[in-house]
């Protein structure tokens, strides 16, 4: 939520969604067949909803969305498609929890998200990315 608060956004405007419908136990990351079980329902989402941005928050919903094994890193900071979509994908809110160094690149990437949407970002970092 410090993520949406940063950008001006309130909760309820955004639609959250995750790529598998259960938690993994002991909350690890989901395995490729965990992953490829729920693909059709969370794509039948986003085609219902259809919505003009899709952000991805970490390498599994970017990797299950975009059909890619490549880094993060490597996706970051660019727009990808989805259909009619515009996708960004950035760092999970966990990992920059265990990774504050990557926090300026996650905020950059959701600045450009702002601008691409004719929003204008905050000044400075943000709150929540110091």
């Amino acid at each position: 939520n410090k993520m949406l608060e940063a950008c001006g956004f309130r909760r309820e405007e955004v639609y959250i969604m995750n790529v598998l419908k259960c938690r993994p136990p002991g909350n690890r990351t989901p395995s490729a067949d965990e992953v490829a079980n729920c693909r059709s329902f969370f794509q039948r989402q986003l085609e219902i909803l259809s919505p003009p941005y899709i952000c991805c928050l970490g390498s599994v919903a970017a990797a299950a969305l975009l059909g890619t094994a490549m880094p993060l890193g490597r996706l970051r900071g660019r727009f990808h498609t989805w259909r009619s979509s515009k996708v960004l994908c950035t760092y999970h809110p966990a990992y920059l929890l265990r990774n504050p160094e990557a926090k300026r690149d996650a905020w950059e990437d959701l600045k450009l998200l702002l601008r691409d949407m004719g929003l204008q970002p905050p000044q400075g970092k943000g709150r929540g990315t110091s």
